[in-house]
């Protein structure tokens, strides 16, 4: 098995001496940066599985760091997580925006965060070694025959609502915004309004009985377990 890469971007030194700690007797192999240029240099380097990120930082703050991180092609598939002291709403918002998969807000015990880092981590490798059948939530999604499962109980979905479910679920907790999910699911050619997308995600919940589709106002859709 691949040893697993976690960047730790923060400018407090305490932090990331508590957590590389933690994650490299956890198994993985961790490197660190104290502020976001640095952080986006190594990033390049050794394309993190997953990075850990402050958002007050001096200089390059945290949702710059992010938005910079994310325009990059190869790191399109690294899970970008802030871990960050700043609670309000607006802060997670940006977060989510700038195009992280999670926000969790200081202070977190170590194993707690370290156990949601676990998950997040299999999750997605789970989702990528199975990509035509991903299991999540109860679901299972078979992309060949275009169907899901519940509890024994077959659903078969109209295409949209299919393709909108199985977009979430490619790559859980991560944020869809509602463009890319335009983009997606219905393409360029068709013009539809934001509003289909929520009666879409309506009929998903309804017809599966399922409260795992999370709406993130304001910016659009994820999946969770």
């Amino acid at each position: 098995m691949n040893q697993k890469k976690i960047l730790l971007i923060d400018d407090e030194e305490d932090i990331l001496e508590i957590l590389s700690y933690n994650l490299e007797k956890e198994g993985y192999k961790v490197s660190t940066a104290n502020n976001g240029t640095e952080g986006i240099r190594i990033a390049k380097e050794v394309i993190p599985d997953l990075i850990l990120l402050d958002v007050m930082m001096p200089g390059k703050d945290g949702i710059e760091t992010c938005t910079e991180l994310r325009a990059l092609r190869e790191l399109q598939k690294t899970l970008i997580v802030f871990l960050s002291a700043r609670s309000e709403e607006f802060s997670q918002l940006a977060g989510y925006q700038a195009g992280a998969n999670d926000y969790i807000v200081k202070v977190i015990k170590p194993r707690v965060l370290i156990s949601k880092i676990n998950a997040l981590l299999q999750l997605t490798s789970h989702s990528a070694q199975h990509a035509n059948i991903i299991e999540v939530g109860g679901l299972i999604i078979d992309k060949d025959n275009v169907k899901v499962t519940k509890d024994g109980q077959q659903f078969m979905l109209p295409k949209k609502e299919f393709d909108l479910l199985y977009l979430l679920a490619t790559n859980i907790e991560k944020v869809f915004k509602r463009e890319e999910i335009l983009e997606k699911v219905w393409g360029n050619d068709v013009v539809v309004g934001e509003r289909t997308i929520d009666v879409h995600i309506r009929r998903l919940r309804e017809k599966l009985g399922i409260s795992t589709i999370q709406t993130m106002k304001g910016i659009g859709y994820k999946l969770v377990v």
